[in-house]
């Protein structure tokens, strides 16, 4: 049966300097360093996918739209701030489609555009995490689909969205330089199917980016998200 991550809210369903990848770096049981370990993004449990994130760090999102820079704070939410770092580290990202634009309300993003790696991470699941910040403007949060399911789709606040605190949807950083670009993100398609006309999140699961390309070619995408240095 498919997974569908979505919000809920009222009683519609909605889903809620360029810098190098570093590799994560082993140790021996002397404490001497070992080669990088790998982080590959067709596999949650390849190595490096499980890496400690720094306190703060960002996130470049290189976009067809332009480029936006995420900041992040592990003590706001260190299990989600983990599993973000990871997938930027390994270049999940890198192709993604922003597949779910309201205006007003969010930007989604996060299903892989390869059918077998989305599928691979369908239930790679990590626990919820408090809440201790707010859903406010550019602030960046995972969807979910019920207590204990964030995986790999994250949505970008586009208003004060506070009411979804209360959902358990924890914030683990926020947009600090291109807010605008987010702004612009192709919107028109609109709430997805099937409570409304844009994609459907099985199908992408399922048709990965070839069904975005065809049926919904102005969706805007991510060219490259990297960690980059503050």
């Amino acid at each position: 049966m498919s997974r569908y991550v979505f919000l809920l809210l009222g009683t519609a369903a909605l889903a809620c300097q360029r810098g190098e990848r570093p590799a994560a770096a082993g140790t021996t049981t002397s404490g001497a360093a070992t080669q990088p370990a790998p982080a590959s993004p067709t596999s949650p449990t390849s190595p490096g996918m499980h890496e400690r994130a720094p306190a703060t760090f960002q996130a470049r999102f290189e976009t067809s739209k332009g480029d936006f820079v995420i900041e992040v704070h592990r003590d706001w939410a260190p299990l989600g701030a983990d599993r973000f770092y990871n997938l930027v580290n390994s270049g999940f990202f890198d192709g993604v489609r922003f597949f779910r634009v309201i205006s007003g309300f969010m930007a989604q993003f996060g299903i892989h555009g390869d059918p077998k790696v989305a599928a691979a991470w369908r239930d790679a699941t990590i626990a919820d995490d408090p809440v201790r910040q707010h859903n406010a403007r550019g602030m960046l949060s995972f969807a979910t689909a019920g207590p204990n399911t964030r995986t790999t789709q994250l949505f970008i606040n586009y208003a004060d969205n506070s009411r979804l605190d209360g959902m358990g949807f924890a914030p683990i950083g926020q947009v600090v330089r291109g807010m605008a670009v987010v702004d612009r993100l192709y919107a028109a398609y609109g709430e997805g199917a099937p409570a409304g006309h844009g994609p459907s999140q099985g199908r992408i699961q399922t048709e990965g980016n070839e069904y975005l390309a065809r049926d919904f070619p102005q969706l805007d995408q991510i060219k490259r998200a990297t960690i980059v240095a503050r």
